[in-house]
């Protein structure tokens, strides 16, 4: 297909072929198996996930690649091409009674946001495999002390379980991006590890690592003062990349005990 890949929409095709298989065995669909790939772009995965898999659902934002794939894929019964805006697209409607598993080369520019967006539809997920950032899959699967945890980290392991699987150079990608990529991925709990609702954790930790140098009595000033982080069992003085996931729910149930 000639098509100029398009800035605004982060657009880097996957071309190596060695790499694409490599991802295909990493996911290892099966037959029964209801896949959703997020931008397949020019079908480079598409067309290796659709002989494996029960069902595929693919969605692209990109009208002229939707046209393209429906094309390619004319003759095939279990693909369902969406032209739609991932980031407000209801995966959840996709989910007949089984779960879902989500593929995709992420576009780097949205792949944050989308994760969350994500994350609130982890229910009916089985387990997601995606190309990022390699900057971003650190961020996601880093331990607290490093300079890598944040917030993404904290809150993407509250949802999910989280490994990355390969690197892949700029080479492997047309036009070739200016960053390392890699492949992660992200397996929903079945129990969430802690159980305080997303909403206070992540208030919680938006406050504590909005200024990074600041110590938590500080950082959370607008929600718990010295003696109500102490109280939950967490040092006032030290600073939110110190804090794992069960420190942050502490300081969450702490919020919620002081009320509105």
């Amino acid at each position: 297909m000639s098509h100029r890949p398009r800035k605004r929409f982060g657009q880097n095709f996957l071309h190596d072929e060695r790499v694409i298989h490599a991802i295909v065995a990493c996911i290892s669909p099966r037959p029964d198996e209801h896949l959703v790939e997020i931008g397949p772009g020019q079908g480079a995965l598409t067309r290796l996930l659709l002989p494996e898999c029960g069902r595929l659902d693919a969605v692209e934002l990109d009208r002229d690649l939707v046209g393209y794939l429906k094309r390619r894929f004319a003759d095939e019964e279990r693909l369902s091409i969406h032209s739609a805006d991932a980031m407000k697209f209801d995966f959840s409607a996709l989910c007949r009674g089984g779960s879902l598993r989500v593929v995709g080369n992420l576009p780097y520019n949205i792949s944050t946001p989308l994760l969350f967006h994500l994350f609130g539809q982890s229910a009916c997920i089985r387990d997601m495999h995606f190309m990022l950032q390699k900057e971003v899959v650190d961020r996601l699967c880093a331990e607290p002390g490093g300079k890598d945890y944040g917030r993404l980290s904290v809150m993407a392991q509250y949802h999910c379980s989280m490994e990355p699987l390969l690197e892949v150079g700029p080479e492997s990608f047309t036009p070739a991006p200016k960053v390392v990529s890699a492949v992660v991925r992200l397996v929903p709990h079945e129990q969430r590890p802690v159980l305080l609702d997303s909403e206070i954790l992540g208030r919680v930790v938006t406050a504590a690592f909005s200024q990074r140098r600041k110590t938590l009595r500080n950082a959370l000033g607008g929600l718990l003062d010295a003696s109500e982080i102490e109280a939950a069992g967490i040092d006032p003085g030290v600073r939110a990349e110190t804090l794992g996931l069960k420190d942050f729910a502490r300081l969450g149930e702490a919020l919620l005990r002081k009320g509105p």
